[in-house]
């Protein structure tokens, strides 16, 4: 049984370097997930995280036992935005609003979903099952980098990114921050985390 793995058979937006790339991303599924607040003292982000998790594996599970098709869980990510967007260049996080969410390969359906999140709740019962929903999301052009190190430590790309890149090739930024989190933040130093940063754009003067 071949084993699909997005951050490979996708490495085209689930790979990224450290100087800013253009990125079209088509529309793809996903298990998602919504709140509000700092990350770091958020319980509702943690229980989202663990929600997300449990039924992401519950799907994998049944995707084998239904269809005979195998994967592995895609990495997390998040899109995050305020009314201010200067809230993320100062890291501002009780202004954050966010999505958190987990790439589902063609394969998974809504029905499939439907039963994978019954199963984690009978099985986890995490306490944020009732906001994980399944949606499509269809990004479209990007520029996206990858930032090695802390969490903290993005305001400096991301300044760059929009006062200096966008502007320089005539784009502006549309849409919502995304991150896509490459490493597993409970296991890895601080200093080697990566993190794809991406932003979709269109043009500015369009």
């Amino acid at each position: 049984m071949r084993n699909y793995d997005v951050k490979k058979d996708r490495r085209d937006l689930y790979t990224a370097t450290t100087s800013f790339a253009p990125v079209d991303v088509p529309m793809m599924n996903f298990l998602m997930a919504d709140g509000a607040g700092s990350p770091n003292t958020s319980r509702l982000h943690t229980d989202i995280v663990q929600a997300l998790y449990a039924t992401a594996y519950a799907v994998r599970a049944l995707a084998v036992e239904e269809l005979g098709r195998k994967h592995t869980v895609g990495p997390l990510e998040g899109l995050w935005w305020s009314e201010d967007p200067r809230a993320f260049v100062d890291r501002d996080e009780d202004a954050w609003q966010w999505r958190l969410l987990i790439v589902q390969p063609d394969w998974i359906t809504r029905d499939l979903f439907e039963a994978g999140l019954g199963r984690a709740v009978e099985e986890k019962a995490p306490a944020a099952a009732g906001r994980v929903r399944f949606d499509a999301f269809h990004e479209g052009p990007a520029v996206q980098i990858l930032h090695v190190g802390p969490y903290d430590e993005e305001g400096p790309t991301l300044a760059r990114l929009h006062d200096e890149h966008l502007p320089r090739h005539g784009l502006r930024p549309r849409g919502t921050h995304h991150e896509i989190y490459l490493s597993d933040a409970r296991r890895t130093d601080p200093a080697r985390l990566r993190t794809i940063l991406r932003q979709p754009v269109e043009p500015a003067d369009g």
